[in-house]
Formats: structure tokens, sequence, C-alpha cells
């Protein structure tokens, strides 16, 4: 088959190659499915680099991406011979002790990570579900319904929260305000359907947040792409018994935070951690429900930044990391 992978960590296009690999074969639980578009998240991008955690090769190669879509073409013992010929969406592939992820005609996976879609829906928007729509899913929903509340939406223009904005919609939120940092990622925002969105960067911030909201304590929920940036202003706008939760990236680059713990111990504000490959499968399984239905009804449609055939890996991958990207990137596999 063929298949995009790298044999170290480095630049793009220094270790990038496209090429044949033997055809995987699934195991017991598992299911084969023919890639057709494969989505590339920041985390390919910063594995391939070796950042942070990822410095070291855990396996002699790997074949990148978590996300993608095609149709089950074969199973392992144990699933249903009637998923064959199943189209589907594909999420976390390259991860629980795996190394080859979606960037290849083909993909083994355990079969629950391989999601029906829904009819009508294509393979482009599927490929770019996976980790943003997961993600925002978790930050929106882990403390219950969103109906009727005030959602804030840090970095709205984002893969995650262009998803987080759109379900919080279809969850039924009463008003979602988005931050975003210019003009143009302020447009994807209000185009995801955020209610008021408004410059992060604006020295009024706090002030234009609140009358945003009505009031000076009145958002219920914060999905957060810049935890130590943005926490203190985050308690300082979030209703008593309120809630923020923190997704896993380095958007304000800083691993460490000084929490303002007086003002949220005292509003009794909850502060979660998110991180989708960690988030248990009882979340997963929540999520790719809510997606599908949010699929069905109109309300998720994320927003593609760009596309890249196979053989242009490495700018896919160079378009992730330039950062803004305002959506997903997505590479066809031949």
């Amino acid at each position: 088959m063929q298949a995009g992978y790298y044999d170290s960590k480095g630049s793009a296009r220094d270790v990038l190659r496209v090429g044949e690999v033997p055809d995987p074969v699934p195991g017991a639980g598992e299911v084969r499915v023919r890639i057709s578009v494969s989505g590339v998240n920041p985390s390919d991008t910063k594995q391939r680099q070796g950042w942070g955690a990822y410095n070291t090769m855990p396996w002699p190669r790997i074949i990148p991406h978590n996300d993608g879509a095609g149709t089950i073409e074969a199973v392992g013992p144990g699933v249903d011979p009637a998923r064959i010929g199943q189209r589907v969406w594909v999420y976390e592939a390259q991860r629980d002790g795996r190394a080859f992820g979606t960037c290849a005609t083909f993909v083994v996976i355990p079969a629950d990570h391989a999601v029906a879609l829904p009819a009508g829906i294509d393979d482009e928007t599927a490929a770019a579900l996976g980790v943003p729509a997961m993600t925002a899913h978790r930050c929106l929903f882990q403390d219950g319904p969103v109906t009727g509340k005030t959602i804030l939406v840090a970095g709205g223009a984002g893969s995650v929260g262009q998803c987080a904005v759109q379900l919080a919609k279809w969850g039924g939120a009463a008003r979602i305000i988005a931050t975003a940092g210019s003009d143009a990622q302020a447009a994807v925002a209000r185009a995801s359907g955020a209610d008021v969105v408004l410059n992060y960067k604006d020295a009024d911030l706090l002030a234009k947040l609140r009358d945003a909201a009505g009031g000076e304590r009145a958002i219920d929920r914060v999905i957060e792409v810049a935890f130590a940036q943005n926490i203190a202003l985050d308690a300082a706008v979030l209703r008593p018994g309120g809630a923020v939760a923190s997704y896993f990236n380095s958007a304000d680059g800083s691993p460490d935070a000084v929490v303002p713990y007086q003002m949220l111990s005292s509003n009794c504000i909850s502060v979660h951690f998110v991180l989708v490959y960690t988030m248990g499968p009882a979340a997963h399984d929540q999520a790719a429900r809510d997606t599908n239905a949010a699929l069905v009804s109109g309300h998720l449609r994320p927003r593609i930044a760009g596309r890249f055939p196979l053989a242009d890996l490495a700018a896919a991958h160079e378009a992730v990391g330039l950062g803004g990207a305002g959506g997903k990137v997505l590479v066809s596999i031949p």
C-alpha cells in the first residue's frame, strides 16, 4: 500500500517520505479501513518534530495521523462481518501503542474507533472530525447539558474552537461568545455560529466580555485554549458554580500556570483539563454519538483549511505547523 511515514524525528521536508509499505492485517476486535482522506492535527506535527514528550521514536517507523475517513474492507475475529463496506470516520488511529495511522491506503484500528458515517456526509467532513470534535465535545458537556447556558469559547477560529461553537449551538446554548486574534479569525468564528466575537488582544476585554454576557459573572462555561494566559480572566467572568475546561494546547507557550485559587474556590468554579487521547471509553462513545447527531442535524460542519495530495505530505504538515490555519488540513490518499 501507499503510505506517508517517517523513520526519525525532524522537520517535515527532512523526514517525511511517501512509498510502499506492507498492507496491515486486522486482528481480533479490529477492522481494516481503506482510507480516502486523512486529517492532520497539530499533535501529529508535534510528534513528528519531536516536541516535548514526543522527543523519542517509540517505533522504528511511524505512519502519522489520527483522523480520517474511508470504508471498512476487512474485519478481524470478533467483529461483525456486516461492517464490511460501511463508510466510517476514524479517530485516534495512531495512538494506544499503534505506530501506523491514517496517512496510508489502509489502517487497522479497534472496531469502535471506526464510527459509522451518517448518510449524506462527505469524506472530507468526516476526516475533519476526530480530535477536534471529540475534544470540543468533552470540554462542553462533561458537566452536563449546555441548554440555555452562556458559553465562552477562547480561540473560536481554531479547529477545536469551531467545533465547540457548533456543538454548543447544537446543544441549545443560549449565547455563545468567542474570542479571536484577527478580523479573519473573527469571521471564521462568526461563520461557525458565535453570537459575539471579541478580540482577545483588546485591553478592555474583561469589560467587553461582561457586557456581551449580560452581567459581571454571567458566563456558565469557558472552553479554554490558552489556560496560563487566560485563567484569571476566566475566573473573573464565570458565574458561581461555573466551569472552565482547558484542552491540551501550547497556544500561550506556557507549560505552567499561576492559578487564582481564592477567586476560583470562593465561587466554586470547577477547572477541568482535557486530553482527548486519555479521556476514557465512555467519553469517547458519547462524543461519537453526539458528533453524528450534530452532523445529521446540520449543526456540525468543520471548516477545511487546506487540501493536499499524499505526494505533498510535507506541505500539509507545514500548513498545520504555521498555526492559524482556521480549520482542518486534509491529505487525499490515492
